[in-house]
């Protein structure tokens, strides 16, 4: 079985041969860059840097997938926000909000013609044309509450959920447009999945917030979106995982601060599991052997796709991914045995 169908039938829950491993979010490390010879910032703006960067996620380390967004400013950028775009060993980040609480925002009519969507969509093109066949290939859009933050700025935004929700969810209903038109463009490009992250953080977002605010618009991205969906949010989601698993997303990207087999059981059968393995202790410091010991409990508790619980730190060795993806690969199961606990 290639890669590209443990991958699609891991995030499905479905019956695979060996364990799957990927990510939704960046894999990219400074010592990838260098392995490579494709750095930052030139890769964030150029498909082509782009796109052969992003394929390194599976030639030189050997995960499932490949994903070419590394950054979270590429939807906002083509918003109209102003972005610094880093350097080799800086992330890109957003610039002065461009909005007030009070204004309308407008989606640009071109925006999927602007630059920063561009490059995407290009470089999805040529990961399509490379690996189609093979590896499967995951896309990245923004939901409506990151990219309130980015409009907006966090302050303004959060303090807003209280003192105006209404203008918030009025915010909310054009953002989430932005967010489907750019995933529906990633998918006719070439995109198998697509990561939806939205940084509802249980430090910024709040179980009835989460309700309020985003379960419905989280609904309807899963309906209107034509593939699977895999939500990322940092941070402990224990306590909002439940309410993922009934909004029909397909996957939950999770981080390491929730144990792998309580997100299992908050998961429930249908809603697969994608990472939950330690960046700071795991990826960045960990010896082959704590590596070892990782796949083996994620293989326990029945993570359905193996690997980092968010964006790889850039001063991590890509040695350690690639390890963990060797790891993963060596448990294989039995053909009738299904994915699930």
């Amino acid at each position: 079985m290639k890669p590209r169908e443990v991958f699609l039938r891991a995030l499905h829950r479905e019956a695979v041969p060996r364990a799957a491993t990927g990510s939704a979010t960046s894999v990219v490390t400074v010592d990838l860059m260098h392995e490579t010879g494709i750095f930052f910032p030139e890769a964030h703006l150029d498909a082509e840097k782009m796109a052969r960067l992003a394929a390194a996620g599976h030639t030189v380390i050997g995960f499932d997938n490949v994903m070419p967004l590394f950054s979270v400013c590429h939807d906002a950028a083509a918003l109209g926000c102003e972005i610094n775009w880093g350097q080799i060993d800086v992330m890109p980040t957003c610039g002065k909000a461009p909005y007030a609480i009070d204004d309308e925002i407008i989606v640009p009519e071109d925006l999927l013609k602007r630059p920063t969507a561009r490059v995407a969509l290009d470089a999805l093109e040529l990961l399509d044309k490379w690996y189609g066949d093979d590896v499967a290939i995951v896309g990245k859009v923004f939901g409506p509450w990151t990219l309130g933050y980015h409009m907006f700025g966090v302050e303004e935004f959060l303090i807003n959920t209280l003192l105006k929700p209404d203008a918030i969810k009025r915010a909310m209903a054009t953002l989430k447009e932005a967010t489907i038109l750019f995933g529906k463009a990633q998918v006719e490009a070439g995109a198998d999945a697509l990561c939806i992250a939205d940084h509802a953080t249980r430090e910024t977002c709040s179980p009835n917030a989460y309700r309020e605010f985003l379960f419905e618009i989280h609904q309807e991205i899963a309906e209107r979106l034509p593939c699977p969906l895999i939500l990322h949010i940092c941070g402990d989601t224990s306590d909002r995982i439940p309410d993922v698993a009934k909004t029909g997303i397909a996957c939950f990207h999770f981080d390491s601060k929730v144990p792998s087999a309580t997100a299992r059981v908050l998961a429930g059968d249908r809603l697969s599991l994608m990472g939950g393995t330690s960046n700071l202790g795991i990826i960045q410091h960990g010896s082959p052997e704590e590596i070892e010991r990782e796949v083996l409990a994620k293989v326990a508790d029945h993570v359905d796709i193996i690997g980092p619980e968010c964006a790889v730190p850039l001063n991590a060795p890509y040695e350690n991914l690639k390890v963990l993806a060797a790891e993963a690969k060596r448990h294989t199961f039995a053909a009738s045995e299904l994915s699930d606990p």
